[in-house]
């Protein structure tokens, strides 16, 4: 009886702890299908009563009626991608490098060098935005993706550096030195020998990246005003305007902007487990 009680009490919790999770992204769900009229019903419409896609529409095919923020959601949704993409992209191929130079190659000061990289992540954001706006503003850079995929690789390259430095360590140097003797150069062991032993590495670490690029809020509202470089987190809040919340398209919005991380985690989550993982052991 014990026992049974035990499971029914755990299988309680764990439902618990999903309703809690998936209850937020199903109610985001049900109201990006929802009119403004159920939205704005007493009692609360669950299940909408009248489902439609109207707000998907507005936001694809535009019409006469729409608002700006919607109409130009798509673009936004690009410019996300594209910012996201190329962080993501240059963080990898840079990261892996440096984070390889300073786990194999006898460099001075390695580990301090490697400590002085992550204690970056530990500046406050807000510090460095008076900097860097004085440094767009002088290049002429501001309203532009650069400024933003320039940013973004000041936090993202020390996580990247740091996650696949614990990766390389965990490689058989053994590896190397036996590529070496066959006459592989640094950068051809690099790439034929450490590279592919470290795909989960990289995967796992190129979509924490990407994550990261592709949800900041903070600097993107700060460095774009015009729909030329703004991302999908400005343009959701911009739903929000003075007298009016657009609350149905603020949704369909944020399940757009959910998909392509989804999509990405689904297509690799075998490698997430695995990437993070292996640098917790050595050998």
């Amino acid at each position: 009886m014990n026992k049974v009680l035990r499971t029914l009490i755990l299988v309680m919790l764990v439902a618990l702890v999903l309703l809690f999770i998936y209850l937020p992204v199903a109610w985001l769900v049900i109201s990006s299908i929802s009119t403004r009229a159920e939205l704005l019903s007493t009692p609360i419409h669950w299940i909408p009563q009248q489902p439609t896609l109207q707000n998907y529409l507005n936001i694809f095919f535009p019409s006469q009626g729409v608002s700006e923020v919607a109409r130009t959601f798509r673009i936004t949704l690009w410019n996300s991608f594209v910012v996201a993409s190329s962080v993501t992209a240059i963080t990898l191929v840079v990261g892996s490098l440096a984070a390889y130079a300073l786990i194999r190659l006898r460099l001075p000061f390695s580990q301090t060098m490697l400590i002085g990289i992550m204690g970056t992540r530990m500046i406050p954001e807000i510090s460095l935005v008076i900097p860097l706006y004085i440094f767009a503003s002088r290049l002429r850079l501001l309203n532009t993706p650069t400024i933003l995929i320039i940013t973004y690789l000041s936090f993202a390259l020390p996580f990247a550096i740091w996650l696949m430095a614990a990766f390389f360590d965990t490689i058989p140097i053994e590896l190397e030195d036996a590529a070496r003797v066959d006459g592989c150069s640094r950068l051809q062991t690099l790439a034929r020998i450490i590279l592919p032993i470290s795909a989960p590495g990289l995967v796992s670490t190129g979509l924490f990246v990407f994550l990261t690029a592709w949800d900041e809020f903070f600097f993107a509202l700060i460095f774009t005003s015009t729909v030329a470089a703004k991302t999908v987190p400005v343009a959701i809040a911009e739903f929000t305007g003075r007298y009016v919340v657009d609350v149905g398209s603020m949704m369909t919005g944020g399940v757009l902007a959910a998909i392509p991380p989804v999509l990405f985690s689904l297509i690799f989550q075998r490698y997430i487990v695995s990437g993070l993982t292996a640098g917790a052991v050595k050998g």
